[in-house]
């Protein structure tokens, strides 16, 4: 199953009590180093390291958008599927009120507020993804698919 190494965190809680199977990754944190950092410390292909995005709409109305570390995200294409006039992400405060994690190490697992998700639909196409497991310096690998089960997410293609 699990490493019992893995901090406990919300999202390793989470992880833990849906029995899914997952891999502690732990890397050298780099402030605003962001997928590039965690990527080539853990010598993994940075499209396979998943950032979790906390955006807003015109209404500041907050989502969690799951995004190919190599990739950024359409917000004109994201608030054209929304049926919104514009998203654009949370000041880095009200990201971590609304997710209840430090910026740099959001998890989309287990957050304080309540959130819908959007996933990149061709995250599912990878076999093994690493997410944030609620802490700076510290991913989970998984089966994408056990990010869908969890997080029941909206799919999008939304990436550029």
């Amino acid at each position: 199953m699990s490493d019992p190494k893995a901090p406990a965190t919300a999202a390793v809680r989470m992880l833990r009590q849906n029995k899914v199977d997952f891999v502690p990754r732990f890397y050298s944190y780099e402030e605003k180093g962001g997928t590039a950092v965690s990527a080539r410390e853990l010598g993994v292909d940075e499209h396979s390291v998943i950032k979790t995005l906390i955006m807003q709409d015109e209404a500041k109305k907050p989502f969690i958008v799951l995004m190919h570390g190599d990739r950024q995200v359409s917000t004109k294409e994201l608030a054209r599927i929304l049926g919104v006039k514009a998203v654009s992400p949370c000041a880095a405060a009200d990201a971590d009120r609304y997710s209840g994690y430090q910026v740099g190490g959001t998890s989309p697992f287990a957050t304080r507020r309540p959130m819908p998700v959007y996933m990149e639909e061709t995250i599912l196409d990878l076999p093994r993804i690493c997410i944030n497991g609620g802490k700076r310096g510290f991913l989970v690998e998984i089966d994408p698919r056990e990010a869908q089960r969890l997080l029941q997410p909206v799919l999008v293609r939304v990436g550029i």
